[in-house]
């Protein structure tokens, strides 16, 4: 059995550093300036034969109150009670605190393993911190160094007796549960169809990253979507630092969501933080399947949200727009009506892309969201076959013939689907660098119209397929009877 490791301690102590070497990723962000993580990230450990969770939580710090840090702290606290080992981390070089003691008696009645260490003790510097951690009363502390990956060793060893204990439990729980008989259905024979797309599942979910300005609503409405107060939300824009991904089974269909931090114009970012937070942003959005712009219905359709948009569509991702904040909207049917026409106008791009009203605080329209996510999903993995292609092409061409400029006839030869994700389709022709765009577009648009492709990039690619002689290079060979007589001549 699997168990659960959430890495504790006061703010700057090395946290998410100790839990990018276990997950061997860089998933998490590091900087020296104390307080970067807010949210909780999980991650797939490893350490030698070990495989467990890893939760990395946001600084401890000590106030209750319904401040950020307050809010930071009670989630913290509830990664506590998920986990089945807590290790608390101390740095080793600050010595042990006064909010170190507070949080080690919290820890020592509220978790049932409770493991210590002192991270930053390479070198004499930490040696004194690891010495006085003896003082919290937790056991003997663990030496470690996150940055170098000292200490890994130790901590193995550590983990190894009661990973063992976890999985002698987890055994005798499955041997007590009582056994239950399936009907499992009888094999008539016949051949299983595939199916033309792909099905989320759970080894391979579908991957989803909601994308939007900051104070959107993108972490209120993963937390709606999820029925748990996962990710940290507030009135303060800017809270979500980390792209953070998490599993659920929405309405029947497993995700993998990505919440993201909020993008602002590029002249604004001026922290290291906020670069590194969109960054990593942008790097969800390469990953994901679906991206779900997120817009504020008071303030739709800014240039930045333009920006993003056409980000997700240059990336070739499967776009559905989503408007937040639909409950607090008074004029709903002539907002509605504007929301149309300035998307219609200002993303021609996306034109045919779900657009969903919803509210991230009450719930209402997600039901709606999720079926424009699983409707672009499809559309994206759509293939048409080869036949139909040149079928329709022959009708394009004598609807609307290519132009000839300079009085060279472009011939539009051949068609086909050469990827899907998004679709992808190749035109053999003649002349493809004399093809303007508008004639590239007129296509585009007929593909989108024609065979249900509203919203979803489409790339399209002219390739040159000039007529060649196999035997123009090849040099010519003399008649027979001339080569005869050659040969008798040299004779004689």
């Amino acid at each position: 059995m699997s168990f659960t490791l959430a890495i504790v301690g006061r703010p700057n102590v090395g946290k998410s550093t100790l839990f990018n070497r276990l997950v061997g990723k860089k998933l998490a962000l590091v900087d020296d300036q104390p307080g970067v993580t807010r949210d909780l990230r999980e991650g797939a450990a490893r350490l030698g034969d070990l495989r467990f969770t890893v939760l990395d939580t946001a600084g401890l710090e000590d106030v209750t109150d319904d401040s950020l840090q307050g809010r930071m702290r009670r989630l913290t606290e509830r990664a506590v009670d998920m986990a089945d080992i807590c290790l608390f981390l101390i740095d080793a070089r600050a010595g042990v605190t006064a909010t170190d003691r507070v949080f080690a008696d919290i820890l020592r009645k509220r978790a049932d393993h409770v493991l210590l260490a002192a991270n930053k003790s390479e070198g004499f510097a930490g040696e004194a911190g690891a010495l006085e951690a003896y003082s919290l009363g937790l056991g003997e502390p663990l030496r470690l160094s996150a940055e170098h990956g000292e200490g890994m060793p130790e901590l193995y060893e550590m983990l190894r007796p009661l990973a063992d204990a976890y999985a002698e439990a987890a055994e005798a729980a499955e041997a007590d549960a009582p056994e239950t008989d399936v009907d499992l259905p009888e094999d008539d024979g016949s051949d299983e169809t595939v199916p033309p797309v792909r099905m989320p599942t759970a080894a391979k979910p579908l991957q989803v990253a909601v994308v939007g300005r900051p104070n959107a609503g993108k972490s209120t409405l993963i937390n709606k979507i999820i029925g748990e107060d996962r990710l940290l939300t507030g009135p303060e824009a800017g809270i979500t630092r980390d792209a953070i991904s998490l599993r659920t089974d929405w309405e029947g269909t497993p995700m993998r969501l990505f919440d993201t931090a909020g993008m602002r114009k590029k002249a604004k970012v001026q922290e290291k933080l906020e670069k590194l937070s969109v960054s990593d942003g942008l790097r969800a959005v390469k990953f994901a399947e679906v991206v779900v712009v997120l817009l504020d219905a008071a303030i739709p359709f800014e240039q930045q949200d333009l920006r993003i948009a056409d980000l997700a569509e240059r990336e070739g991702r499967a776009v559905v727009i989503a408007v937040n904040k639909w409950d607090i909207e008074e004029e709903k049917q002539e907002k509605l009506r504007d929301l149309k026409e300035s998307f219609e106008r200002l993303l021609p791009q996306l034109r045919g892309a779900p657009l969903v009203t919803v509210s991230a605080k009450t719930g209402r329209g997600l039901d709606r969201l999720h079926a424009a996510i699983l409707k672009a999903y499809e559309v994206w993995n759509r293939r048409v076959s080869t036949a139909q292609l040149n079928r329709w092409l022959a009708g394009m061409l004598e609807q609307h013939p290519p132009p000839a400029p300079q009085g060279r006839r472009i011939k539009l030869r051949y068609m086909t689907q050469a990827k899907t994700r998004p679709p992808g389709f190749v035109v053999m022709c003649s002349h493809p660098e004399l093809l303007p765009d508008s004639y590239s577009r007129y296509l585009v648009n007929g593909l989108r119209a024609d065979f249900d492709m509203p919203g979803t990039p489409i790339r399209l690619h002219f390739r040159s397929q000039a007529d060649k002689n196999p035997f123009k290079d090849r040099k010519s060979r003399p008649a027979p009877s001339k080569l005869r007589k050659h040969k008798e001549g040299r004779r004689s």
